[in-house]
């Protein structure tokens, strides 16, 4: 009996309580008196060869109060005055130039309780180089009924500088369409790798292929006259001029003149497999271009710990794992724009997608330009978020933006 009575009056009691203390918080919302706090924010890098954070802009947003201050990191913890006490998202967002190359970094905590006591934020920041090249169009929707053939990837020298391609790798990742049932990949792996279905690299002694800036250059999976009547005649490219060409040793579909790709990697294998053909998806493939530093080596067939499966299944099926910090540009598409959150891609190399909405339509994707060099070749827009930086639904042409053709090239 005396149990049954004591529990009630505790649960009045603490109404009592929770209704005072819940009326002092509604009652600071509206006072005119506001003790600010002084909020420490240390940004930790995770990313391989970068030290310091030194120099990013550091975004503090409390959406409840429509409260938002701005400023830069300095070396070690960055103390920010002034803040109302309250819940924030902090973002930190920016470019950072080491040496001579520049990285792309982000890092964000949500949902963070600023309050006396709770003054010290800690932020890991990952991101990727950014690199000279840009993939600047794709072709992979293929043209009805039912030809792909005709795909391709162009890729820009979007610097100041003079690059040389050889060596440079092109891969697609996994999965090869955009899926909300996303791979489960080694914990420990976390925020360092993306993962390649097949990899393929540009031939070269180092200095065979030189890309001026502005100029470009094209990948085909089939680099022939995709308008010729035993094709389609209803492709809207020619890819006969096509530099390289993702060759699959296909006797209805031979070799062309454009230089050979080298196979890398399929499943654990340096082989192409038993399927005499290399296609992505024409719903909209996840691509990366990377390049390996000089003094390291990536052999992702002779090296197991550059090989995983996906851990959410039982298959056997193994894909290459390309460091993060080697990819110089990567692209996202999808089915259409209800795909974007379905993403592949980590953030840091693509924040968006981008996608043609439809099948064998004869139409892909371009990216933005937004000024032009000396000589008239053209500034592309490459702010990693491939919403913004492509147009979509264009009628594939190579160049269009009128991008140099490289002193070794067929077509020049």
């Amino acid at each position: 009996m005396k149990n049954n009575t004591f529990i009630p009056l505790l649960i009045a009691i603490g109404v009592a309580l929770c209704s005072i203390s819940c009326q002092k918080i509604t009652d600071s919302l509206d006072t005119k008196t506001i003790d600010y706090l002084a909020v420490d924010i240390e940004a930790i890098p995770v990313l391989s060869g970068i030290s310091s954070t030194e120099g990013l802009p550091v975004t503090l947003t409390n959406y409840t109060e429509k409260h938002q201050i701005s400023t830069t990191l300095q070396a070690g913890v960055t103390t920010i005055d002034s803040i109302i006490p309250g819940l924030y998202t902090i973002n930190v967002d920016g470019e950072l130039l080491v040496g001579t190359e520049k990285y792309l970094l982000k890092g964000s905590v949500a949902n963070v309780l600023l309050v006396p006591g709770n003054q010290h934020v800690k932020v890991n920041i990952d991101g990727a180089k950014v690199g000279p090249l840009a993939i600047s169009e794709i072709f992979y929707a293929g043209t009805a009924p039912f030809y792909f053939r005709n795909q391709f990837y162009e890729i820009t020298n979007n610097s100041d500088e003079l690059v040389y391609v050889d060596g440079l790798h092109f891969a697609n990742l996994h999965p090869t369409i955009a899926t909300t049932n996303l791979p489960i990949w080694p914990e420990e792996d976390q925020g360092a790798y993306t993962y390649a279905q097949r990899v393929w690299k540009i031939p070269g002694k180092g200095r065979d292929y030189p890309l001026q800036p502005g100029e470009s250059f094209t990948i085909a999976q089939f680099a022939a006259n995709h308008k010729l009547p035993q094709y389609n005649p209803n492709s809207p490219i020619d890819a006969s001029l096509s530099e390289f060409e993702f060759n699959m040793n296909n006797p209805s579909f031979p070799d062309q003149p454009a230089v050979d790709m080298e196979h890398v990697f399929y499943n654990g294998r340096a082989a192409k497999g038993t399927v005499p053909q290399y296609l992505t998806s024409v719903f909209g493939g996840a691509f990366a271009i990377f390049r390996i530093p000089e003094d390291e080596s990536y052999d992702p067939v002779g090296n197991p710990n550059l090989q995983t499966r996906d851990l959410g299944t039982t298959g056997t099926t193994l894909y290459a794992k390309i460091p993060l910090r080697y990819v110089v540009d990567a692209v996202e598409a999808g089915h259409n724009e209800s795909m974007s959150a379905a993403k592949r891609v980590p953030t840091v190399l693509d924040a968006g997608m981008t996608w043609v909405g439809a099948t064998y339509n004869s139409l892909g994707v371009r990216r933005k330009r937004i000024g032009q060099r000396a000589n008239g070749t053209p500034i592309l827009m490459d702010t990693n978020n491939s919403t913004e930086d492509f147009e979509r639904q264009v009628v594939p042409q190579f160049r269009y933006h009128g991008q140099g053709i490289p002193s070794w090239s067929r077509a020049f």
